[in-house]
């Protein structure tokens, strides 16, 4: 950075340029800092919502996981995939306020439980969007039940107006409903739960994440695992929902 002195501009000195870089560490620091303590608070509550309801904190982790194979497939950078991650395993937090009769009812909700329950997203966004850098992930999570052809909620947002990791995050919270296993009923194999994504690719979901999210699981299938790693977990989780 050019400085000028007597009409005249000049090099900084080299104490001036170190002191400027010391400062710009400083801020890094304290950025990385208060990120730790904004992911602490928030496994803190994802802890609180396992007490609450165990099948919704591993369901929670399957999405990551999906979610993480379809960023993969999709070419998504670290930041994007760090910002997915997040979004994905928090997608469902603001469940910890939704009462355990609604939550944890074994057949078809009521209409008026169904509308209880669709305003998890909105619960969601009103406890990320209070922690330091969760503004994003707090949007997403707010917005993964917005369709693609704009029948949605909460506010019917259309197309590539929902944001990529919200969008994401629909298809692999779909995907895990399909093929879970409940007291109530059996999870569908994953090749009919695929078929079901691709029916409604294009009104449901969008058409080109469903593909790619298709392609990274069946890459997934070939390794033979039963396990799936979650990095801000530093844990792993068995694969198998039942």
């Amino acid at each position: 950075m050019l400085m000028k002195k007597n009409n005249v501009f000049e090099l900084p000195s080299l104490n001036t340029a170190l002191s400027l870089l010391g400062m710009a560490a400083q801020i890094e620091a304290l950025k990385a800092e208060q990120k730790k303590i904004a992911e602490q608070a928030a496994r803190t509550i994802l802890k609180a919502l396992d007490a609450k309801d165990s099948y919704t904190f591993g369901h929670s982790m399957r999405v990551a996981y999906f979610s993480l194979v379809t960023g993969t497939e999709a070419g998504l950078t670290t930041e994007e995939m760090y910002e997915l991650e997040l979004s994905a395993i928090f997608h469902d937090i603001g469940k910890i306020g939704t009462p355990d009769a609604v939550l944890n009812k074994p057949s078809r909700l009521s209409e008026e439980e169904f509308q209880i329950m669709k305003k998890h997203p909105e619960n969601t966004y009103e406890i990320l969007q209070g922690f330091e850098g969760f503004e994003k992930i707090a949007l997403n999570a707010r917005y993964h039940h917005e369709r693609f052809d704009g029948k949605g909620y909460p506010l019917g947002l259309k197309g590539e107006d929902i944001p990529l990791a919200a969008r994401i995050i629909l298809i692999a919270d779909t995907f895990d409903a399909m093929t879970s296993t409940r007291p109530y009923r059996k999870g569908l194999p994953y090749e009919v739960a695929f078929e079901e994504l691709l029916q409604f690719s294009g009104t449901q979901f969008d058409p080109q994440l469903v593909k790619m999210f298709i392609e990274g699981m069946r890459k997934e299938a070939l390794k033979n695992e039963e396990e799936f790693y979650i990095p801000l977990m530093d844990k792993k989780f068995n694969k198998n929902a039942a």
